[in-house]
């Protein structure tokens, strides 16, 4: 009995763990840091969730309409860098600055890794998280220099 109990403990651990360790990623397995965007578009949907904050962009280009999905840092370094869940509002037409993905390029949306955002008063906030392997460029208020 103690020995079942040992195994069905394990593989529950095991279950729960494996599951976190999968779901987060490193900016170089998913990101080009050759290709990096700069759009401008309305916000659909700001969906606030661990691991990362992801905010959905639509951009019109020439009449015709593409949705991005921009990765953002987790809700807690959003929050410390000045995002707040009501910061950005669907509606609201921000400039993202950032990073294309590797993957099949919008198919069925266009999906990128977002460094900073620009708020139609113009102010600037950096939107990516700390040690994820992002290019370096001092967007990131505590970036080393």
């Amino acid at each position: 009995m103690k020995n079942l109990i040992i195994r069905v403990t394990s593989i529950i651990f095991l279950y729960f763990y494996s599951s976190i360790v999968l779901s987060h990623h490193a900016f170089t397995a998913e990101f080009d840091a050759n290709a990096p965007i700069n759009i401008t578009g309305k916000v659909l949907k700001v969906e606030w969730i661990n691991p990362h904050a992801w905010v959905h962009v639509e951009v019109e280009d020439q009449g015709k309409s593409t949705i991005w999905m921009v990765e953002g840092g987790t809700p807690n370094t959003l929050i410390r860098n000045g995002i707040t869940k009501d910061s950005i509002k669907p509606g609201t037409v921000i400039v993202v600055r950032g990073y294309q993905s590797k993957g099949k390029l919008c198919l069925p949306r266009c999906i990128a890794n977002g460094r900073d955002v620009t708020f139609p008063d113009g102010r600037k906030v950096f939107m990516g998280s700390s040690g994820t392997g992002a290019p370096r460029d001092g967007a990131d208020p505590r970036e080393r220099r």
